[in-house]
């Protein structure tokens, strides 16, 4: 056997210390040319004595002028001196001669006569060229520079280091460590199904080695599909929050510019990011900004949108899904993404997240109620039943409007009062108490709610009243009948639909049935009854005449604008449609018309109370047409 050797431990290499480098600096050549100058002005500086030119011409004439220098501003020279003795005297050495003489300098003035006076005198003379270069240098080269240097600089600090034309194509994604990103599932609430979804994700960026194990990819991509504020966003930043990992937000239109080619460079900059600080989570918010499909730009020009989601497509199919980067797009307009977005293993996975039904609208209430003082007396059951319809961003706001109504009024809590006064806010608007109306239109405005709601009382399958005001609210509401579901509906039949229509004429009717007149109120409750009856014929096969048949509209959408001119139909097909319209509208027109005809009084009993009141509520409504309703069966 061989000895055993001692092992050697190696030494660290020690790196032999480095000398500073010293960074140049317009300071340093500019202090270096202030030295010079003034070096340069001790040494070349006399002893003389500064006296104004008409003592130099007295001087002249006494003859104590021996030598003189004439320039084009000063004139220079000595004056004879006696002796060594005589003060600030000094020995001039000249070439044909040598004395004791006082130097002196003035101011040069415009003299013709000075020549001639000096050659009598017979003073020496000459002319003088004054080089000032290294002055002029100084004050005419170097000191602007240095000023322009000095601009430049701040200019460049304003900007920092992530401005400028030098880094316009990197990403402009934020990014929130894990420590910075706080928002939780426990923050999300009314979406359960899209959370249980999202579970897989922060399971696999927590623990990836699990399904690394069996051969499991992730998907590359998740999209999240909803309404405007249902909280796509939020849930975005729930998983990053759970799985403790980097995020990166930015919105679709970060990514085009003016300029050709910064788009696509800010794609490639921002997957190299993510790569770097894998594993983590890339959202992009508003993607149909960035993913919508190709080839329809109106212009046939050439679209650098285009260009940069061609080059999300490359870099989408590039990246490795393992190594824990997650790319998640949230849009409200999945429609008109580019098919090839969709495919799987980009956005492989989509997740819809819908509108709370009420038992999600109660959660969500709950959590933002969080930190905020409610009165004894407050269910947030209640409200979320008189919200349907309403999204998480509504119902935030809800809750914001009421404790900002009840500091206002000096109260200690949130009432109920003050959240069903944030409901109608959010509903019908703030009210317009500077919309004063006359007496005539106060009538009008009390019978048209009056017949609204008489209708929505006597017909079947509609939702119950709640509040009936006249009291103006938003932009164009003089009043308003509010409904609210006993439940959540997802679908709806023939009856349900030819009942809202008979709602939606009553206050037209009403106008019509006591002032024999129709006034310009019912303007959106008719567009809102033609889109029902339209619906009705060529979409959910409700004709009898049509028969079960969809009829789509043809054209496109151009700049945003739906361009349609007509159904895929023949002419004659076209006119039966309009003829089923108008017959489906008239007869709810003739229905509603019986109805208030027979409730004549209730009507003028409730547009009586309106005007006094200005609102009544969905039981005292009720108990005036069940009060009206015994009094016709006394006379009858």
């Amino acid at each position: 056997m061989k000895d055993k050797q001692p092992v050697r431990k190696k030494k660290p290499l020690v790196k032999p210390p480095q000398s500073k480098k010293v960074r140049f600096s317009i300071w340093y050549l500019l202090l270096a040319f202030i030295a010079l100058y003034m070096f340069e002005s001790y040494l070349t500086r006399q002893q003389i004595e500064k006296i104004p030119y008409s003592e130099f011409k007295k001087d002249l004439r006494a003859g104590k002028v021996v030598v003189c220098d004439v320039g084009d501003q000063k004139i220079q020279g000595f004056l004879a001196a006696k002796d060594s003795t005589e003060k600030d005297s000094r020995k001039v050495v000249m070439p044909d001669t040598t004395f004791w003489g006082i130097g002196f300098e003035t101011i040069r003035v415009e003299d013709k006569d000075l020549v001639s006076e000096m050659e009598a005198a017979g003073v020496k003379f000459a002319g003088k060229i004054q080089s000032n270069w290294l002055r002029d240098l100084l004050l005419i080269w170097i000191l602007p520079i240095a000023v322009l240097f000095v601009i430049w600089g701040f200019v460049m600090r304003r900007i920092g280091p992530q401005g400028g034309l030098m880094s316009i194509g990197k990403s402009k994604a934020k990014i929130y460590v894990e420590d910075k990103t706080k928002t939780t599932f426990a923050d999300v609430a009314g979406i359960d199904e899209a959370v249980e979804e999202l579970s897989e994700v922060v399971e696999f960026l927590k623990h990836p080695d699990r399904f690394r194990a069996l051969g499991g990819n992730i998907p590359k991509g998740v999209l999240l599909l909803g309404a405007p504020g249902t909280g796509k966003t939020l849930l975005a930043r729930a998983v990053a929050g759970e799985a403790k990992v980097p995020f990166f937000s930015l919105s679709g239109s970060d990514f085009v510019e003016m300029f050709v080619g910064v788009g696509a460079a800010r794609v490639r900059d921002l997957f190299q990011q993510a790569n770097s600080q894998a594993p983590c989570i890339v959202f992009i918010d508003e993607l149909d900004a960035l993913g919508k499909a190709r080839g329809i730009n109106p212009w046939g020009a050439h679209d650098e949108r285009e260009q940069t989601l061609n080059q999300l497509l490359v870099e989408m199919d590039g990246f490795d899904a393992n190594k824990g980067v997650i790319i998640m797009g949230a849009t409200n307009r999945p429609e008109i993404l580019d098919l090839a977005l969709l495919r799987p293993g980009r956005f492989d996975r989509q997740i819809v997240v819908d509108r709370p039904d009420i038992k999600g609208r109660e959660a969500i209430l709950q959590v933002h109620a969080r930190g905020k003082k409610m009165a004894d007396g407050v269910d947030l059951k209640v409200v979320a039943a008189r919200t349907p319809g309403f999204v998480g961003a509504d119902l935030a706001n809800i809750i914001n409007e009421a404790a900002l109504l009840a500091a206002r009024q000096g109260k200690k809590a949130i009432e109920i009062s003050d959240l069903e006064e944030a409901i109608d806010r959010v509903v019908a608007g703030l009210e317009r108490k500077s919309r004063v109306l006359n007496q005539r239109e106060k009538e009008i405005v009390a019978y048209h709610e009056s017949g609204h709601a008489i209708v929505a009382e006597s017909v079947p399958e509609v939702d119950p009243v709640h509040r009936v005001s006249i009291i103006p609210r938003g932009v164009a509401a003089l009043g308003y009948t509010l409904q609210l579901p006993t439940e959540d509906r997802y679908l709806m039949s023939r009856k349900e639909l030819v009942s809202r229509m008979k709602v939606l004429l009553g206050g037209r009717v009403a106008e019509k049935t006591v002032f024999d007149e129709i006034s310009t109120g019912a303007q959106n409750d008719l567009e809102k009854v033609t889109d029902i009856a339209r619906s009705m014929v060529t979409e959910y096969g409700m004709s009898e005449k049509l028969g079960p048949i969809s009829l789509k509209r043809r054209g496109q959408t151009f700049l945003g604008q739906d361009m349609s001119s007509g159904y895929e139909a023949s002419e004659e097909t076209q006119r039966e449609i309009d003829c089923e319209i108008r017959k489906l509208i008239r007869e709810a027109e003739e229905a509603v018309q019986s109805i208030l005809t027979k409730k004549r009084g209730v009507l003028d009993c409730l547009a009586k109370q309106l005007l006094e009141k200005e609102v009544i509520e969905g039981d005292e409504l009720r108990e005036i047409l069940k009060s009206g309703s015994n009094e016709n069966a006394g006379k009858v």
